[in-house]
C-alpha cells in the first residue's frame, strides 16, 4: 500500500507492507534511522516520534494508519545540519552514551518542552519516564533539559529562540527573521 505523509516538514511517500509499522516505514523505506528499534513492543521509548502532535512510540503505530499525517522524527529537530539547543545539551551533559535511547530521549524532551518551558525535575522525569536507558542513570538527562529550559529563560531572546526552534521545521527560516 502506498503511503504519503508529511515527515519533518516534507512531503513523502513509500510503499508500506501490511502490518508494517512506523518505526520499520521510517528505518526502511524512507531511510530515517534515526529512531531505533530496541524492543518492538512500546517498553523502550528508543523509536518516539511526533505523531500529529502527540509524542508516540512508532513501534506500536502501523505505517498504513499514518496517511496524510504529520510525522516529526529526531532527524527533524536539526536545521541546517545544525543541532538544535537540546541535542547540543545532551552532548555537553554527557547525556548521551551508547545511543540507542538518545533519539527517543531528545524527542520526549523536546514535547516537554515545547508544552512546558520551565519544567520542574518531577515534570521531566515523568516525561522521560517511557525512556529507558541503561548507560546514563538519568541525571544526565535532567541536567540537559534543565541547561535548555533555563538557557531558555535566562536568553535576552528567548521569544525568537522560542519561534524558531518550536517552529515547524519548514517554517524555521521564517522565524528566526
Amino acid at each position: 500500500m502506498r503511503v504519503s505523509l508529511s515527515v519533518n516538514g516534507e512531503k513523502r511517500a513509500a510503499d508500506a507492507r501490511d502490518g508494517e509499522s512506523l518505526l520499520t516505514f521510517l528505518r526502511e523505506e524512507l531511510e530515517l534511522p534515526g529512531s531505533k528499534n530496541a524492543c518492538e513492543q512500546g517498553e523502550c521509548g528508543s523509536c518516539s516520534v511526533m505523531l500529529d502532535g502527540a509524542l508516540v512510540c512508532s513501534c506500536l503505530v502501523l505505517a498504513g494508519a499514518c496517511a496524510d499525517k504529520k510525522v516529526e522524527t529526531v532527524e527533524g529537530l536539526a536545521s541546517g545540519g545544525q543541532m538544535r539547543p537540546l541535542q547540543s545539551a545532551f552532548l555537553k551533559a554527557g547525556a548521551v552514551q551508547c545511543g540507542l535511547c538518545t533519539p527517543g530521549l531528545i524527542v520526549s524532551a523536546n514535547a516537554l518542552l515545547q508544552a512546558n518551558p520551565e519544567p520542574s525535575d518531577a515534570e521531566i522525569r515523568e516525561a522521560l519516564s517511557g525512556n529507558i536507558c541503561r548507560c546514563t542513570g538519568y541525571g544526565k538527562n535532567l541536567e540537559a533539559v534543565h541547561a535548555v529550559a533555563k538557557g531558555q529563560r535566562e536568553g535576552a531572546s528567548r521569544s525568537a529562540w522560542s519561534r524558531t526552534w518550536n517552529a515547524p521545521r519548514s517554517m524555521r527560516s521564517t522565524a528566526a527573521s
